[in-house]
């Protein structure tokens, strides 16, 4: 069956995926959108997980509506619900418990029409994702029906990666993935591989794991060169209080200095975690990464 799809929309759409569950995608998608729509770009998240963390990461947890109309999209069509504003330039599309359901409908749907399927989400991204400068996409680990209509939809993979190996098999499953929707979507491609959840002294490691995606890939050049460094009391900090990291460091460079309380010039606070800083610095380079790559690619497109 022939399904006819004007891509034009989707040339920005950015599916943060891996195979593995815990490895930051959320907090990616959550804190790249956040920057570059601070910055003025013009941004959409849509939350594909059905543990629906982005709330969290964003503090909307109370607007949310358990991803019931993105799985009314995926299955039948229907329009989404954005939530607008959910920061300036920022808008949302929830994920939740719902998105079980419409999973479980993809997948049945498939056994009858696999493109179809798999193609859902581009035809509902492909009406609205041309209002946006970016959309990415929180993609769920191991839920086969979400994950292929993302990266049917998608014209980048972003790929955040641990160290363990457990975590680089989750880049092969990614690999998998994106071949068994290449004739759907062949303009998509790999934008990159990020290390996160790393150390400031894992040199080894990380020569490990290029060797790794050199033997996997040929290059590694699909590797970003800078990391994310491992913070837990940043990333708790941040969910607690509904707020990104560079939120975070905002807000505790607010907060009153030692020798203030020491005086009786201020009261202590519960400021947060000192790694805040370099979280949030390591966030920021990241995405600008994200828009340098995006931009040599479509610099190459137009040149070609």
């Amino acid at each position: 069956m022939k399904h006819d799809l004007d891509r034009g929309a989707l040339s920005r759409v950015i599916a943060v995926i891996n195979g593995k569950g815990g490895v930051f995608k959320t907090s990616l998608v959550a804190n790249v959108g956040g920057l570059l729509a601070e910055a003025g770009s013009r941004v959409l998240l849509v939350d594909l997980d059905p543990q629906g963390n982005l709330a969290e990461d964003l503090g909307y947890s109370d607007k949310g509506d358990g991803g019931r109309s993105l799985a009314a999209a995926l299955c039948f069509g229907a329009e989404p619900s954005l939530l607008t504003s959910i920061r300036p330039n920022l808008d949302v599309i929830a994920g939740g418990p719902e998105l079980d359901d419409a999973a479980a409908f993809l997948g049945a749907k498939a056994q009858k029409d696999r493109d179809a399927a798999h193609l859902a989400l581009a035809k509902m991204l492909a009406t609205i994702a041309g209002e946006y400068d970016l959309v990415l996409l929180d993609c769920p680990p191991g839920n086969e029906p979400l994950q292929a209509s993302a990266v049917a939809a998608a014209r980048y993979a972003l790929v955040p990666l641990k160290t363990d190996m457990s975590s680089r098999k989750g880049v092969a499953a990614v690999a998998a993935r994106m071949d068994s929707v290449v004739g759907l979507n062949p303009a998509l491609d790999l934008l990159g591989v990020v290390l996160v959840g790393t150390g400031t002294n894992s040199k080894q490691v990380h020569k490990v794991t290029r060797d790794h995606l050199i033997a996997d890939f040929g290059t590694d050049e699909v590797l970003f060169p800078m990391t994310i460094r491992h913070a837990e009391a940043t990333a708790q900090a941040c969910r607690e209080r509904g707020l990104l990291a560079h939120e975070l460091e905002r807000e505790l460079s607010k907060a009153p200095k030692w020798w203030e309380i020491r005086r009786g010039e201020a009261k202590a606070t519960n400021a947060g975690p000192r790694s805040a800083s370099s979280v949030a610095e390591d966030l920021h380079a990241v995405a600008m990464e994200v828009t340098r790559r995006v931009a040599a690619a479509e610099s190459q497109e137009v040149s070609a």
